[in-house]
């Protein structure tokens, strides 16, 4: 064999390459991460920050089953904010601007002294296929290199092309090469591809900057880590700073519409919705006098500062004189343009929900090439690609996250069911369980899932199921806990509550909206206070399973009549064609997106409960005519 033979190869060094690959190889794989250059492993290449709602969910679950993000931007982070804190808790989400050259150093150095994980600079071309499994890939340095699986986290990288007014360049991002061929390759075997935009800001010199003009934005006094086992989390409080666009800045640029790419029919991919470019925003919203603009330092002592509202693909002088009526940035240097880029993707219902393709066994896809957006979502999809892929060669259960377990299964199910035609981004409304994937129980949730596939260590499995006992107790105690009127009146009172008669359960008491538990202290037992001082996050992870019991409860009720019908599998090569009962676009959607189990093929746009149903008692009954 050949030095670089190996079990697993990565092709892709950004966030979804880094998780895949440390996931193979601690997972005992032998793994081969393929790289253009190692100097750009987890380049934070447009915003400088993790997390935001729901992509902090996200950052938890991984660290939960084990991956590696929320561990690196609490290591690096400059500024720590808890998002939608004014709404109920299972909305509550973390974001946190990062030093983005020390965040790339870490996963870097991470991957680089990781064992049974060999990282090599190299381009890849095409695949090597053979009897519809993939055995390797061909690059340009190392020409074959074998392998039992492969995972493509490419980015942004096949055919790429940078738009910055009516100059086009290729590249995979700015200043780096593209990579040609592997589209090729993979459509030679029947994988369709498509084709997506995103783009980026200016970024800009801070002493360029008139401060003044613009209003601090700092993170918590009291910052909460992403990762579950972060202890002593003491970070920097850097601020970032909030100005805004102005009528004059809108006029300058529509006045130079017939310039961008965008609105002149030379970008034919498909933009991120709801992350548009300034010029969009502009058009899209011409009722707004103003649009919000933040400046993000990128790293901690740096001058670099990313203009964060202001994503552009417009010719740079436009964007020079629009940018500097901007209040505060009236004399902004430039440090490089924001720029669009248009970039192949393989729209994911040709994938199975372990992110293996349906077409070429051992060929996994992951990350912006699935069509999302974003570092957590690639991130969530490398993590999934290199467990699945490792459990596969070792002959194990694959593991597949439903829609109530995790945002990451909300995530994988909604790229395959729907199949959006634009980037995806996450969303906590995109799960109708989200009070159940809360990001302050994920560990609850999900870190026994990671014990078992070997990534999580036994300790701190124990240390979660130790917490989630806790909980448990307290709410039991609060539950058998009676006290009587004459206790229970000066709270109410104190909160403008009805006074009641006779005992009530402590339970009940915190279940009014207006309790909490630092209320109720005084008539607490010693061993519950022993427990909170001891624990104090799960104070609030107690008042929030009293007081959404009954909507955790039906939720967990829906959650299982889905898992019924996502138990019944659909035989692979089923004739929806010939099923009479199905309604035409049922047939195409269901042929199309070739469903695994008959719970995805409810959750697929166009297929009705009564195709369901049809589908129900046919695969109930195999001998039932059609």
């Amino acid at each position: 064999m050949k030095l670089l033979d190996c079990d697993i190869i990565i092709v892709g060094g950004g966030h979804a390459g880094v998780e895949a690959s440390l996931a193979a190889a601690r997972m005992g794989l032998s793994a081969v991460l393929i790289t253009q250059n190692i100097q750009s492993i987890a380049r934070m290449s447009c915003n400088p920050s993790i997390g935001g709602l729901a992509k902090g969910h996200l950052v938890a679950e991984i660290d939960a089953l084990g991956g590696e993000m929320a561990k690196i931007i609490d290591q690096t982070g400059i500024q720590f904010k808890m998002l939608n804190k004014s709404r109920g808790r299972a909305v509550w989400s973390p974001r946190a601007q990062a030093d983005k050259y020390n965040y790339s150093t870490t996963a870097k150095n991470n991957i680089l002294k990781q064992d049974r994980l060999v990282t090599i600079e190299d381009t890849v071309t095409g695949l090597i296929v053979k009897n519809r499994s993939v055995c390797g890939v061909r690059s340009i340095k190392n020409g074959e290199i074998f392998s039992r699986a492969v995972i493509l986290t490419c980015g942004t990288f096949l055919n790429g092309l940078i738009h910055i007014g009516q100059q086009q360049q290729f590249g995979g991002r700015i200043g780096e090469e593209r990579v040609v061929g592997l589209t090729k390759s993979l459509g030679e075997h029947g994988i369709v591809a498509g084709r997506l935009k995103t783009g980026t800001p200016p970024r800009i010199a801070g002493k360029s900057i008139d401060f003044s003009k613009t209003t601090p934005q700092f993170g918590d006094l009291v910052p909460v880590p992403f990762s579950f086992n972060t202890k002593d989390f003491n970070p920097p409080n850097v601020p970032c700073f909030l100005t805004h666009s102005t009528g004059k800045t809108h006029e300058i640029i529509l006045n130079n519409l017939s310039r961008s790419p965008l609105y002149s029919g030379i970008i034919k991919g498909i933009g991120p919705r709801y992350c548009p470019s300034i010029e969009v925003k502009v058009v899209r919203f011409g009722e707004r006098p103003a649009h919000q603009i933040f400046l993000e330092p990128e790293q901690t002592d740096g001058d670099e500062y990313y203009v964060n509202g202001f994503s552009t693909s417009l010719p740079i002088d436009v964007q020079e004189l629009a940018l500097r009526t901007v209040p505060g940035l009236e004399h902004a240097e430039f440090i490089h343009p924001g720029y669009a880029i248009e970039y192949d993707y393989f729209p994911s219902y040709q994938v199975k929900n372990t992110l293996e393709t349906k077409i070429v066994a051992g060929l996994y896809l992951a990350g912006q090439i699935n069509g999302t957006s974003g570092y957590e979502e690639a991130a969530a999809l490398g993590l999934m690609a290199g467990i699945n892929a490792a459990l596969s060669l070792q002959h194990c259960e694959p593991l597949i996250l439903q829609r109530h377990e995790a945002y990451i299964g909300v995530l994988i199910d909604d790229l395959i069911t729907k199949s959006p035609d634009e980037p995806y981004r996450m969303f906590t409304s995109s799960a109708e369980h989200r009070l159940l994937l809360r990001f302050d129980n994920a560990d609850l949730r999900l870190i026994q899932m990671g014990r078992d596939i070997g990534l999580i260590p036994h300790e701190e499995a124990d240390r979660a199921n130790s917490k989630r006992q806790d909980i448990l107790s307290a709410i039991s105690e609060l539950s058998s806990t009676f006290i009587s009127s004459e206790k229970a009146n000066p709270i109410l009172s104190f909160v403008g509550e009805t006074p009641i008669r006779g005992n009530i359960s402590l339970y009940k008491l915190l279940c009014r909206p207006k309790i909490n538990i630092d209320l109720l202290r005084p008539v607490l037992s010693e061993n519950i206070l022993k427990t909170f001082s001891r624990l104090p996050a799960i104070i609030d992870q107690v008042e929030c399973d009293v007081k959404y019991n009954g909507y955790i409860k039906h939720s967990l009720s829906l959650a299982e009549s889905m898992r019924r019908l996502d138990c019944i599998n659909i035989p692979l090569g089923f004739d929806y064609k010939s099923v009479h009962s199905l309604t035409n676009e049922a047939k195409e959607k269901l042929v199309n997106i070739s469903p695994q189990t008959l719970g995805q093929a409810s959750r697929i746009p166009g297929v009705s409960p009564a195709d369901i149903t049809s589908l129900f008692f046919l695969l109930h009954k195999p001998n039932r005519s059609t």
